[in-house]
Formats: C-alpha cells, structure tokens, sequence
C-alpha cells in the first residue's frame, strides 16, 4: 500500500506561522510608533533625516540640539524606542549593544479642514495637517555576529 501523506489543516498552518512571527518578534529590532502628531509630515520628515542609520547616543544629541519643530517629540519617541529595546532584552546592557537607527519614516495623518474666511464674502479652506512617525532600532552588536557567521559557512 502507498503511503497517505496526511495534509495540516489551514487553521495549524497559520498558526504556527503566527508563532513563529511572535518568536522572530522577541529577539529581533525593536519598533516605536508616533501617532497623530500635530505638524505637516514634510516639517517632521525634515528632522527624521538628521537621525536615520545614526547611533543613539548621537541622535539624541542631535535632536535635543535642534531647533525645528518635530524634534522635542522623535526625541521622546526614540527614548521610548530605548525603552521597548530595554523591556525586550533584559538581560543585555544598554552600553554594549551599540544600537542605532535603522530606519525612520514618516506618514501623512489625519487632516482638519477649517475656513478661513477671503475677501468678497467667498471662505479658504485651511488644512491643518498630521503625521505618523514610525521608528526602528536595532543592535550593530547582533548585525556583525551574524555576518560573521555567514563568512564562517562559505
């Protein structure tokens, strides 16, 4: 007789593709989300520039230093993001993992529309735009170890 592979159901398949997503999730780079901040993303993409693939300790300096108008909140996200690195791994210290900005974007928000009121009776519409920040920290620390790994295989 022929052996019967037995086929997964679709619910176990998805499922253990969700675990393995949460395992990945537990030691890989760490995210922090901004949302609905009250400037134009343009204005905020500006100073998201000044800090990505930058060190940590170097774009804080960078963001409390600055003058334009996003810096006082990415400067708070990015400390949160140094506190969800640190909530995740516990048992490594801050000095050692050499974490820097991975990646840092900007998106378009919510829009409020007001009038204004113009000349002859007639109104402008004011839109008073938002934005998202999102930004990802990761370890130069675990980067290397695994490109030396990958050198030892070849």
């Amino acid at each position: 007789m022929e052996a019967v592979e037995k086929k997964t159901k679709r619910s176990v398949v998805k499922r253990e593709k969700r675990d393995a997503r949460k395992e990945a999730a537990k030691t890989g780079e760490v995210v922090a989300k901004l949302k609905n901040v009250p400037t134009s993303p343009r204005k905020m993409r500006l100073v998201a520039d000044l800090i990505r693939g930058e060190r940590v300790n170097k774009a804080l300096n960078i963001l409390k230093y600055e003058p334009k108008v996003g810096s006082f909140k990415l400067e708070k996200l990015l400390l949160s993001a140094i506190a969800n690195w640190e909530n995740k791994n516990q048992e490594a210290k801050l000095e050692e993992a050499d974490l820097y900005v991975k990646d840092v974007w900007v998106d378009g928000g919510r829009i409020l529309k007001r009038l204004r009121p113009a000349p002859q009776g007639r109104a402008h519409r004011v839109r008073k735009r938002s934005n998202h920040v999102t930004l990802v920290l990761d370890s130069l620390k675990k980067n290397e170890s695994v490109a030396t790994e990958q050198e030892t295989k070849e």
